[in-house]
């Protein structure tokens, strides 16, 4: 049985002995110069103590935004500017450049035999022959388009030229015309009428028979074939000729740009190097017959197609080529 027991002191004893067991109280905590006291805190309700605070977010430095120059442009910075997509020109370049590699593959494993063929087999007075009527059939639509011009003196001098190759170069198989009477051949056409009062060309187009042209050109080559079937009947509005005339015609284009075709087939890109010189020279063809100044820059491809082959790379030891004074003015010359 628990045994309790009631002492008996009085209050001075009481005292004493709580101030015995009571702690010590601490001194003030004092930290670069500021007083830290727990008493004022534990004064405090648990409601109003706040929170602890994280650790603060790193933020990253950043570089100064780059000071605009005298022109508003900023410095140090390299500005890349590009089309996305075919260029205006040539809308439908990825159909174009699958038609002529289409017809690429085909040339090489027919059309270039063919012609091949035709220059070595046929005697050159033969071949020149058939050429010649192949052209003076076209002197009627060079002569109208002169016309159409406003260019009488050579309309009237490619009408002389085709009466002499007709009679006395025996219906045109011998350029009498040319080697006598000094009346050069000159080849016009609808397309060249069209661009001369200001038709643009339209779209570029690589079709597998006609190859590089354009809507304009498409449809002026057109109405030049035409016009001697509509225009005189029999016997051009046959089948027979129209066949002949297409054969002797390609083969001898074929011929002609020989050794043109080899230059592009041997660039870095040759549908584009295709494209670029046709366009340049058409471009050359109707500023002459306006009389105007054919710009530099219609010059540039087909002076890249004609310059001499780059030179080799120099051996080990030899000086290297100097590298360029300002880096960032390297420019792309090859858009697509």
């Amino acid at each position: 049985m628990s045994t309790l027991a009631l002492f008996a002191a009085s209050p001075s004893l009481l005292s004493a002995a709580l101030a015995v067991a009571a702690p010590e109280p601490q001194p003030p905590l004092a930290v670069d110069g500021k007083v830290w006291s727990l008493s004022a805190a534990e004064q405090v309700p648990p409601s109003q103590i706040p929170p602890p605070q994280s650790e603060p977010a790193q933020v990253p430095l950043q570089d100064p935004a780059p000071q605009p120059d005298q022109d508003g442009q900023p410095q140090n910075e390299i500005v890349v500017e590009g089309e996305v997509g075919p260029p205006k020109s040539d809308p439908l370049e990825s159909i174009n450049e699958d038609s002529y590699r289409i017809t690429q593959a085909v040339d090489s494993a027919v059309v270039e035999p063919v012609a091949d063929a035709y220059r070595d087999g046929l005697p050159e007075p033969i071949r020149d022959g058939l050429g010649n009527v192949v052209r003076n059939l076209g002197e009627p639509s060079n002569a109208l388009n002169f016309l159409l011009q406003g260019k009488v003196g050579k309309a009237f001098e490619t009408l002389g030229r085709m009466a002499i190759n007709t009679t006395i170069g025996v219906g045109g198989l011998f350029d009498v015309a040319g080697k006598r009477a000094k009346l050069p051949y000159r080849r016009n056409g609808f397309a060249n009428t069209f661009g001369y009062y200001g038709v643009g060309p339209g779209p570029y187009l690589y079709l597998p028979i006609t190859g590089a042209t354009t809507v304009r050109d498409l449809i002026g080559s057109t109405l030049d074939q035409a016009l001697l079937p509509f225009a005189v009947g029999k016997p051009f509005n046959k089948p027979a000729y129209a066949a002949t005339y297409f054969v002797v015609n390609g083969l001898d284009q074929r011929i002609a740009f020989d050794e043109e075709l080899a230059k592009i087939e041997a660039s870095d890109d040759p549908y584009l190097m295709r494209r670029q010189t046709y366009l340049e020279r058409r471009r050359r063809e109707i500023a002459a017959l306006k009389g105007e100044t054919v710009p530099e820059e219609d010059n540039r491809w087909t002076e890249e197609l004609n310059a001499p082959a780059a030179i080799a790379a120099p051996a080990d030891g030899a000086a290297a080529a100097d590298a360029p004074a300002n880096p960032e003015a390297i420019g792309i010359t090859r858009p697509r």
